[in-house]
């Protein structure tokens, strides 16, 4: 009989790392380093797990090295993820399910990043509501965060949560884990790579630290809200938003990060078009744009501070729109239709939570793509490629799921 509270050097339970494979198993994810994927695991699954608990209750687990992949960012640039083996993620998430009920207390309430019950349209909802009572917004970005957090501070920071000796131990190792990039292994002197099951708490418990508890100490009449790495801090000013911006530079520099000056963003959101040009009126936070707007009400016209998917954001769906219809695609419409729709909904869920209507022109722009397509596969011209979509539509109204907003 298998005992699952059996425990050796270290208390961990067999039950411990068979609830953090269930966990893994439905987040699904790539392979690491040993090309391993989730559904070869499940084959040798009981014999890989008894490994996976007799190494980390014996003190003898080391990670692998994690494997870099390289994702284009919205503002240009690469992100590195650092993708863990699969035994990895299922130890990292043991650490993870012991730590974060007893760091989970003690954050912000005004920090939602990768914290469980909170997502971002709660952030941007704070943000929306703050705006009716800030003049001025302080738009914090700091440069390449999960390249730059320092190993020391990181462990003194979770010292101060836990004295557990193995919680400690093997988040170090994570942490010096090497990263395997252009088929050789590099090791890591700082930085936590994104794309790993403990990244994140790590990376909220350092900004905990590092902004979040100074914030509340130094600054505590400031409204700010912060999602991860992105922040912004409600002023009453532009002077006190300079401030701010001056003094948090100082601390994050002390924490061994950075702010990015470039696209570090003072905005004004009172007015629609500011008379001196050199004051934005505008800010970008989580894919959404805010930005004054002037809209009818019973007592007249009000001006909102309103968010609304950012061109940053159309910008990348139509690159993936384009990359699935440029393939060439030869199938039926409705084979189109499942590639697409799975994307469509998940952007329809995120981008039309507050404003559905700012989203029109890119279902439109998506309708005249499938025209096209639609032509140049049948080799119709573009007057009758239409007709033969709004034949189409009148037959299956629900075949794209953008089709519920804007119809051909």
């Amino acid at each position: 009989m298998i005992d699952y509270y059996e425990t050796k050097q270290h208390p961990i339970t067999r039950k411990m790392v068979l609830e953090a494979y269930k966990h893994v198993r439905s987040n699904k994810g790539a392979a690491g380093v040993d090309g391993q994927t989730l559904e070869e695991f499940a084959k040798v699954a009981p014999r890989e797990l008894y490994k996976i608990w007799n190494r980390m209750t014996s003190g003898c687990y080391y990670p692998s090295d994690v494997r870099e992949v390289l994702i284009p960012k919205k503002s240009g640039g690469l992100r590195m993820l650092g993708i863990p083996t699969v035994s990895d993620r299922i130890a990292q998430q043991v650490v993870k399910a012991y730590l974060e009920p007893i760091v989970e207390p003690t954050f912000h309430e005004n920090s939602y990043g990768y914290r469980p019950g909170r997502n971002a349209h709660q952030a941007l909802e704070k943000v929306s509501k703050a705006c009716k009572y800030y003049n001025w917004i302080l738009d914090i970005d700091i440069r390449k965060f999960f390249d730059s957090i320092d190993h020391e501070l990181m462990m003194k920071a979770l010292q101060w949560y836990t004295k557990e000796k193995w919680v400690l131990m093997y988040v170090e190792r994570w942490l010096k884990a090497g990263i395997f990039r252009s088929g050789k292994s590099e090791s890591r002197d700082q930085g936590t790579p994104q794309g790993g099951v403990i990244s994140a708490l790590l990376a909220n418990i350092y900004l905990h630290v590092a902004m979040d508890k100074w914030m509340e100490k130094n600054h505590p009449y400031l409204h700010f809200v912060r999602y991860c790495d992105d922040a912004v801090i409600h002023c009453s000013s532009e002077k006190q938003a300079r401030f701010i911006k001056d003094v948090l530079a100082k601390r994050l520099k002390a924490c061994k990060l950075e702010l990015n000056e470039e696209k570090t963003v003072i905005a004004y959101c009172r007015n629609q078009i500011h008379k001196e040009s050199h004051r934005k009126v505008c800010i970008t936070f989580l894919g959404y744009t805010f930005r004054p707007v002037l809209s009818p009400t019973r007592n007249g016209w009000i001006l909102f501070y309103t968010p609304c998917m950012s061109a940053g954001a159309k910008k990348e769906i139509r690159a993936k729109v384009r990359a699935v219809i440029r393939e060439r695609f030869v199938g039926t419409i409705q084979e189109l239709a499942a590639q697409l729709n799975s994307k469509i909904r998940g952007w329809i869920r995120y981008y039309c939570a507050f404003s559905a209507k700012t989203t029109y022109g890119l279902w439109y722009w998506m309708n005249q793509r499938l025209v096209e397509w639609v032509r140049k596969l049948r080799g119709f011209s573009k007057h009758r490629a239409y007709r033969w979509m709004k034949r189409v539509y009148a037959n299956a109204p629900g075949l794209f799921a953008h089709w519920q907003l804007c119809h051909p």
